[in-house]
């Protein structure tokens, strides 16, 4: 199986995503709209097809990217039946599977930090993502959202001590740069639950826990009870001049055909040495030089009132290029996927080298 841990650091939330290597279907669990951008490169990157998007359990402290990958991916929308959520296109409750093509999720359902909380474990029994239920070393607060510290204890010792010792635990956050346990450390080691814990011990210790109110709760619980479907359709992260994708490297790429039939439109900005300027691939007809080596130097030879698209021999010094010029504050920028090597197998259009 296909298996990515994706990490928020704004909300230490952990997004996963997890793929079947035969047929390329995929699921995304847990992920954060400011993140959607990202975590889509990586699924185009992989050549994964999503499936589903699930939470879960409707957050507190980020709003999800259900909604946009649903939009982006046309992927359904899970989460558990119990918050009774618009926009979800497959409510599931205690024993629903989720497949992915040779692959499959079973819902467990583990309310106590909230009252629909679910945590998903592969057929295996050798994974589980818990969310906010069990997490490494700790378990997530019950003072709000239908929270319940008694549920919760049963929660994890019912439905996650239960599962095989060497199973791995995956939760919806960690704070201390942690990123997996099994069910036998959480059992031995937690300080919340685990050892010689009994129930009263455990919520002696949740109800002392004397955390802050969530800073975004009023804000992302009504927007995740909506999937985190925004009042405008449009995320503020689209690029609207032309077609460009973002890498999971970060870094703005535009085909080379698109550039090719608006090179009136764009500044190119080629950022090889001169020698290879005029070459033996040549250049881009009506492009500018200004080696990478020099561009920190020359950003006043860059203007800011079209785009600008950056191309080299292969693609990897301008993507260093569309990198500067995003740092210096230039909004409309783009690397030439593939590079002028691309550019020349597509036989688009070069001013040839000079005889």
């Amino acid at each position: 199986m296909i298996f990515r841990q994706l990490f928020d650091p704004v909300s230490s939330t952990y997004t996963y995503l997890l793929g079947c290597a035969e047929s390329r279907e995929a699921v995304v669990i847990d992920p954060v709209f400011e993140q959607h951008a990202r975590d889509a490169a990586l699924i185009r990157e992989l050549g994964l097809h999503v499936l589903c998007v699930l939470d879960t359990h409707v957050h507190a402290d980020h709003v999800t990217a259900a909604w946009w990958m649903k939009r982006a991916l046309q992927a359904d929308i899970i989460l558990s039946r119990r918050y009774n959520a618009e926009n979800v296109d497959r409510p599931v409750d205690h024993g629903d599977k989720v497949r992915f093509g040779s692959c499959a999720l079973e819902v467990r359902a583990t309310p106590g930090h909230t009252s629909g909380c679910v945590t998903y474990v592969t057929e295996a029994r050798d994974m589980a993502f818990t969310g906010d239920c069990l997490m490494i070393r700790g378990a997530g607060r019950t003072d709000f959202q239908g929270g319940d510290v008694h549920e919760m204890w049963r929660s994890i010792q019912e439905q996650i001590f239960s599962l095989p010792d060497d199973c791995l635990i995956y939760p919806g956050h960690d704070y201390h740069g942690r990123t997996v346990s099994t069910v036998e450390e959480e059992r031995r080691f937690n300080p919340r639950i685990g050892g010689d814990a009994r129930e009263e011990d455990f919520v002696g210790y949740m109800d002392n826990l004397g955390l802050p109110h969530p800073k975004l709760i009023d804000i992302a619980v009504p927007a995740n009870l909506h999937s985190g479907r925004p009042e405008t359709e449009t995320p503020s992260e689209d690029i609207t001049w032309g077609p460009v994708t973002v890498t999971f490297a970060g870094i703005p790429e535009v085909p080379p055909e698109w550039v090719a039939r608006h090179l009136d439109e764009l500044f190119i900005l080629d950022v090889r040495s001169e020698s290879e300027f005029d070459g033996e691939l040549g250049h881009v007809e009506g492009s500018t030089l200004i080696p990478l080596d020099q561009l920190r130097e020359r950003l006043d030879d860059v203007p800011r009132d079209r785009p600008v698209v950056a191309v080299c021999q292969s693609g990897k010094r301008s993507a260093k290029a569309a990198e500067i010029l995003l740092q210096a504050g230039y909004e409309a920028v783009a690397n030439v996927s593939g590079g002028l090597l691309h550019w020349s197998r597509m036989a688009l259009p070069f001013r040839e080298q000079a005889s």
